[in-house]
């Protein structure tokens, strides 16, 4: 396997910025006239605990994760671009969020996720987590996915 580098920050770094960006360029693509209901919940200023996956000096993916309740984190904002896509990268960050989380004394994980993202519900469903009925503004969104791991 190839020895990639982990490394914690904040939202205001700018590899992970650039990640977010193309991000969100995907998500307005396939979310299409529904983006902007999303992105209302996907500011970054508040992401206190975010990750990002470096191929040598370039970043390859990025994730976050933010309290939830008092038992929860949520994960936030994974990207992995297309050409570094098939690797594991994605796998890789979410272990590395999870650990993160287990670390702050969290018990599970919770994530939103969309429909017309068929890759990241393959990617959480193979990295064990479970469909939840759709939580906080979520709720009644025909068009979101939750999931939860516990992380005990």
């Amino acid at each position: 396997m190839k020895p990639y580098t982990f490394t914690r920050t904040y939202a205001s770094h700018a590899d992970f910025q650039s990640l977010v960006a193309l991000l969100d360029e995907d998500l307005a693509e396939r979310d299409g006239e529904e983006h902007e209901f999303y992105h209302q919940f996907n500011s970054i200023e508040s992401l206190k605990h975010c990750m990002l996956l470096y191929d040598n000096d370039k970043a390859v993916g990025c994730g976050a994760i933010k309290a939830f309740d008092s038992d929860s984190m949520e994960v936030k904002r994974m990207y992995v671009p297309p050409q570094e896509r098939g690797k594991g990268i994605a796998s890789r960050l979410l272990k590395g969020l999870e650990a993160w989380a287990k670390e702050l004394e969290y018990k599970r994980c919770v994530l939103e996720t969309g429909i017309r993202q068929p890759e990241a519900i393959g990617l959480y469903e193979k990295n064990g987590y479970h469909r939840i009925p759709n939580y906080g503004q979520y709720i009644g969104v025909a068009n979101s996915v939750c999931f939860e791991k516990k992380l005990t």
